[in-house]
């Protein structure tokens, strides 16, 4: 057994021949065959499976107890585990236990710029690595079984100190200068931690309680985490051993040795969770007592913000706010500017600044589906908030204080050769200094703050891929199977790469040796493609159930409209609809159709919003829809009005046609809400309707080509990215559609030209999940069409 627990018996103890060495003095290329590594595991990464009985995991330790002639205090490093050992770590060891590696090899790790650990990673594989696992005492408690009994558990955190005194407290209004209290308060004003003059991070606060006394604290504290965690005015702080100062006229507070804080969320009712400076502290009845009592005090004195945070569709012109969110990728715009791209599950009602920078200084996804890029803020962070920001990881909830949105015409730095200004755009800057509180702070997932966003967020549908079973059978034809014929000749390289994964070029042959789930970088042509009539690309995806059909062809949708058209049975319309005929324009000018509007439309001004028609043609209402924004065909149903076969589209927005899924929709004719709505969209109809919105995406099947091999990939989720046109473009736009037509004969030439460019793309692989199938699926992702040149070069590109 490659892993062993040192209390599980003899034969398990670490051999005495092999020397430990400290994790700040490994080097690479260098033979550590008789060494060892100690540490405690402060991260375990999930066990992934590459293939059949092929595991990887990725821990994380550090050192606790580092060398004289360490370079730096508790130093950690990643250890990356392949095979069984993989498999023994992930079920036996956990968070907080203390390893001892043997049989290890050292290499440069590939993260160290992004986790800021140690530039090397350890590496376990094969019959020499080993691994020895203790795990940590359990605190003794010497208080008697009833003092045990009243102990607090909050939040999964227990105060594991015994008291060995009394904790005793000083309220704000009895202090005096020169002594070292105890404090409780409540956050009146506060400052996120800043850069001082020396080698610490300072904090400023001040805190009052039933008193009505308003006191300064300043924290001096070299690392971040053992500052006051304030998330916003209204927290309640407890802090030990702070020493008192007459500053100016009044009493003021300063952290001192042995110093220690804590901090509560200041609303009434609010879970109990405490945020501590410190892995141990000491909390018991009295001090909840003294929590919920300032708690109550705060309320009555209306010491909290009434509207802590602002959604992004409430942000107003010129308003200075504080925004709870999640950060979904950043990019150093300049030394004195950074961007960070955000979203909390609203839209803002105003037109954003949009900020451009190249796909490879961006941290994070590049690019974002046409409808969450609708969702997203550019936020602008400058100056001494820079330094804070780079250590921000996408994914991280967020609150950013005293943000600023500002009106008007906005360049942004350090962009001016290809950033035009925007007029009447909002732009939202993070301004440097500390003043007013302004500054970001990192919010724990156990927040009830970020666990309200995350149920805002989950009620967004991912942007899923297919699975790998269903990928395959997207296609009802076999690929084409042309003569193979030798490159001759090449043009240049047309497509560019947008990852940020630091693989090197492999040939397609190198490729298809590979086991799945890697990244690969390759260099290819377009040998040919599928489907040739670019139409049949066009698919319908459904979010919620994954399942893709095709988009119905003009001539089955005109006869399901003929035949509803001819259906002479009466329909009575819902109480909230008014009914009425109207003419269809063109060359029938006497044929009238049954309409029904919304009451509540007409009586907002709104005629034209939306039309629900009955017993129109496909063309008819086609026409129709040239002068109405919105137009739901109906029909009649027990002499009721109800929506078509959601085999036809259910709703029509000029040439754009929107179908629904049969499986996850429950249709209904409803009446849609149109409270607080400048425009009713697809899916404010589509929500009173009861319909799932089926996708429009681009799916195609690619053969590539190099010198050592073809490889079958797919194009489906960076589709749109790949050819820079959104797939609903495509569905409606003649001008789209060209586009692709034109990229795909340039990429193809017809008549088997063998002078076709080059392709950089970036391409991943997962294995199929239908057992029948057995095979390894490749697709294509963060590459795209840059440009459409045709000129001679050399058989293989340098």
């Amino acid at each position: 057994m490659p892993l062993h627990v040192l209390s599980e018996g003899p034969g398990s103890q670490i051999p005495t021949h092999l020397t430990r060495v400290s994790i700040s003095l490994i080097v690479p290329r260098t033979d550590y065959s008789d060494n060892t590594v100690k540490g405690k595991v402060v991260h375990k990464g999930p066990l992934v499976s590459l293939a059949e009985d092929k595991y990887i995991l990725k821990t994380v330790i550090q050192e606790e107890d580092s060398q004289p002639n360490s370079s730096s205090q508790n130093p950690s490093i990643n250890m990356v585990l392949l095979g069984a050992l993989a498999k023994d770590f992930s079920q036996t060891v956990n968070q907080g236990d203390t390893v001892v590696a043997t049989g290890f090899t050292v290499g440069k790790s590939p993260t160290a710029h992004k986790d800021l650990l140690h530039p090397c990673n350890l590496l376990l594989s094969g019959d020499p690595a080993c691994l020895y696992v203790s795990r940590p005492s359990p605190p003794v408690d010497s208080r008697s079984p009833l003092r045990v009994k009243r102990s607090t558990t909050l939040s999964g955190e227990s105060s594991r100190a015994a008291k060995s005194a009394k904790v005793s407290y000083v309220g704000l209004g009895e202090l005096k200068p020169g002594s070292v209290v105890n404090v409780y308060g409540v956050v009146t004003f506060f400052k996120q931690p800043f850069k001082s003059r020396g080698t610490d991070f300072c904090t400023s606060l001040k805190i009052t309680d039933q008193s009505n006394q308003r006191i300064g604290c300043t924290v001096f504290r070299e690392k971040l985490e053992e500052h006051p965690k304030i998330f916003q005015i209204g927290d309640i702080i407890r802090m030990h051993r702070v020493k008192t100062h007459f500053f100016n006229d009044s009493i003021t507070l300063v952290n001192t040795f042995g110093f220690s804080v804590v901090t509560f969320d200041g609303c009434v009712g609010k879970a109990m969770a405490p945020r501590p400076s410190s892995r141990t502290f000491q909390f018991d009845p009295e001090d909840q007592r003294t929590v919920e009592e300032l708690r109550s005090w705060a309320a009555s004195q209306s010491l909290l913000p009434p509207v802590p945070t602002i959604p992004l569709s409430d942000v107003t012109p010129k308003a200075y706010f504080d925004l709870t969110c999640q950060l979904l990728a950043k990019a150093p715009i300049d030394t004195t500017c950074t961007l960070l791209r955000v979203w909390d599950g609203t839209r803002c009602p105003h037109s954003l600044l949009k900020v451009l920078v190249e796909p490879n200084t961006t941290e994070g996804p590049s690019s974002f589906s046409p409808d969450r890029e609708k969702l997203l803020a550019n936020i602008l962070v400058y100056d001494n908030h820079v330094e804070y920001a780079r250590r921000l990881k996408p994914g991280d909830f967020l609150r950013i204080y005293n943000l600023r949105a500002i009106p008007g015409s906005s360049k942004v730095p350090g962009l001016t050769s290809s950033q035009s200004e925007q007029a009447e755009c909002l732009a939202f800057h993070l301004h440097g200094g500390t003043a007013y509180g302004r500054g970001i702070r990192v919010l724990p997932g156990n927040s009830p703050d970020v666990q309200e966003l995350k149920r805002v967020l989950e009620s967004f549908p991912q942007v899923d891929e297919l699975n790998d079973s269903e990928l395959l059978d997207v296609w009802c034809t076999p690929p084409e199977s042309p003569d193979a014929k030798a490159i001759e000749c090449s043009t240049v390289c047309v497509s560019e790469r947008s990852c940020s994964h630091a693989v090197q070029p492999e040939t397609l042959c190198e490729v298809k040796l590979c086991a799945p789930g890697r990244s690969h970088h390759v260099r290819v042509q377009l040998r040919s493609y599928q489907p040739l009539r670019l139409h049949q690309a066009l698919r319908l995806y459904c979010t919620r159930c994954k399942t893709m059909q095709d988009v119905p062809d003009d001539e089955y949708v005109s006869s399901l409209f003929s035949g509803a058209s001819r259906d002479p049975s009466p329909c009575s319309p819902p109480a909230w609809a008014l009914s009425g005929r109207v003419d269809v324009p063109g060359d029938a000018p006497n044929r009238a159709m049954s309409v029904h509007l919304s009451t509540q439309l007409l009586s907002e001004g709104k005629t034209k919003q939306l039309l629900f028609l009955k017993g129109s043609t496909l063309e008819e209402t086609c026409r129709l829809a040239t002068g109405f924004q919105n137009i739901v065909p109906v029909m009649s149903s027990e002499g009721h009005m109800t929506l078509m076969d959601l085999s036809a589209p259910f709703l029509f927005r000029g040439r754009k046609r929107y179908y629904g899924c049969p499986r996850c929709s429950k249709a209904s004719v409803k009446e849609p809400c149109s409270e607080g709505v400048e425009l009713i969209d697809e899916k404010i109809i589509a929500e009173a309707l009861g319909v799932k919105l089926l996708q429009v995406v681009l799916t195609m099947k690619l053969e590539l080509q190099d010198a050592t091999d073809t490889l079958d990939v797919y194009l489906w989720r960076h589709a749109e990215s790949f050819f820079s046109v959104s797939a609903e473009d495509v569905a409606s736009n003649q001008e789209a559609q060209n586009r692709i037509r034109q990229t795909m004969d340039s990429l193809c030439p017809q008549g088997g030209s063998t002078d076709r460019p080059w392709l950089d793309l970036c391409l991943t692989s997962c294995r199929a999940e239908d057992e029948e199938q057995n095979q390894t699926c490749f697709q294509i992702c963060h590459s795209t069409i840059t440009k459409l040149l045709t000129a001679r070069s050399d058989p293989q590109p340098a």
